[in-house]
């Protein structure tokens, strides 16, 4: 008699979708499918491409940069549909009779920006009843929105910079009351759109011509702008990674991000092309210091109601200080970035943090928690 063996956890990772950080999206996805153990798990990976069809993606996609071209969804493949329910995944190839791809235990959406990182899949994933990786609605879109994320932040406790939040309407219909409220922080400014990341869209502005400029082309990416007070000093990050059962969420050894060459800032380029951009871990910063950043980093996490990963973003200011830039509930996933170099440096490997991930998903009960 032959042995009997238990299905493996099917896992599907959802990459791409519909926004500018599809690309930064897919390589993400690439690390995290040659990082997934397959004598654990069975892997689907699924695209979904820039018109917002869901693909099953073929051996053809490319998940790497070449050439100096990002890789985007082949939307070329079979269009998939999830059921709701079931989470079960069925094909629609045209001219064909549509075909049952089986039950999926867990999504690890390897997602970023709009229509993705913000809430809107992980709501799509609720209303399916299927587990995923990584943060519920609400942390999501709290998150995704540097504004109302900031408020949060702040209700909580924690020191956040000065800032101006500027919405379609007012820039459009009281364009003067904003100038001025933004003058008011001091020059220079950043000027970035509230829902996007990557670093997409943003600029530093030193007077008003160059304000005007920056928000136009913040708005490019978003109707709703973020305008910043500059802060003097270095940009230090902390990854927190949720513990099972009822232990408090583990910060990983602060990191030093330290940009080369002639970036003002720690822009897309810096982050995705070409070696501007390194990571010193642990940072060379107090130990006292150190300990309260990491402090800090779980209390923003919690503040949120985050869950899987998060990386938060501080700035230690010249006089000593810890300032909460932002926290990144889906940060950039491949192996070289700052998250995953993070915990690495803290003992936990690239592929040990893609399993917890997915182990915490699989225990995690659908619906309200």
């Amino acid at each position: 008699m032959s042995e009997q063996h238990e299905p493996l956890p099917r896992v599907a990772v959802v990459f791409g979708g519909r926004n500018s950080e599809h690309a930064v999206s897919i390589l993400g996805a690439g690390s995290v499918l040659e990082a997934i153990d397959r004598s654990k798990y069975e892997v689907v990976p699924i695209g979904i491409a820039q018109d917002g069809r869901w693909v099953l993606a073929s051996g053809e996609q490319r998940y790497g940069i070449e050439g100096g071209e990002f890789p985007a969804v082949d939307a070329a493949s079979a269009t998939l549909a999830l059921t709701s329910g079931d989470g079960s995944l069925v094909a629609y190839d045209p001219g064909s009779i549509p075909v049952e791809l089986g039950h999926v235990d867990v999504v690890f959406p390897v997602m970023h920006g709009p229509f993705a990182e913000d809430g809107t899949i992980q709501g799509l994933l609720e209303m399916a009843g299927v587990r995923y990786v990584g943060s519920g609605v609400l942390a999501s879109s709290v998150g995704m929105d540097k504004a109302y994320m900031k408020m949060v932040l702040a209700a909580s406790g924690l020191p956040v910079g000065p800032y101006v939040a500027i919405r379609d309407r007012d820039w459009r219909t009281d364009r003067g009351r904003v100038l001025k409220e933004v003058q008011e922080l001091g020059w220079p400014v950043f000027v970035k759109p509230a829902r996007a990341g990557s670093s997409q869209g943003i600029s530093r502005a030193a007077d008003l011509e160059e304000l005007e400029r920056a928000i136009e082309f913040a708005r490019e990416h978003d109707p709703k702008v973020l305008v910043e007070a500059a802060i003097t000093g270095r940009e230090i990050e902390c990854a927190v990674l949720e513990s099972p059962g009822d232990e408090a969420p583990r910060a990983s050894l602060p990191g030093e991000v330290l940009v080369h060459g002639d970036h003002e800032f720690f822009d897309f380029e810096a982050k995705y092309i070409g070696d501007d951009m390194s990571l010193s871990v642990p940072a060379d910063i107090p130990e006292e210091t150190a300990e309260q950043l990491r402090a800090m980093a779980v209390r923003a996490f919690e503040a949120l109601g985050c869950e899987g990963l998060s990386r938060v973003d501080f700035f230690y200011t010249t006089d000593g200080r810890l300032i909460v830039n932002e926290i990144n509930t889906m940060p950039g996933f491949t192996a070289m970035s700052v998250a995953p170099q993070l915990w690495a440096a803290t003992g936990v490997p690239y592929a040990e943090l893609v399993d917890r991930l997915i182990q915490l998903a699989l225990r995690r009960s659908p619906g309200l928690r």
